[in-house]
């Protein structure tokens, strides 16, 4: 599960979140790519956009979902 307290700076404000545990493996890239990227030296990933609408969010569910590193999170904030 992803630790809040370690969230990335970069992720926007809003529930969903990558913490530092993530490895660019991409795989969240491939179900989220409109609300996921890399960093600028490719070493993470994270939340450049919060979800809107049910599809987004259901993508960010997904990504969630299949992420091996459980890095991806969403603290309901």
């Amino acid at each position: 599960m992803a630790d809040k307290t370690h969230k990335l700076h970069e992720n926007v404000p809003g529930p969903w979140y990558v913490d530092d545990t993530c490895t660019p493996c991409r795989v969240c890239l491939d179900e989220a790519p409109e609300l996921l990227k890399y960093n600028d030296d490719e070493t993470y990933v994270y939340f450049f956009k919060q979800p809107e609408g049910d599809e987004e969010e259901a993508a960010a569910q997904n990504a969630e979902g299949i992420c091996p590193q459980n890095a991806i999170g969403n603290d309901g904030e």
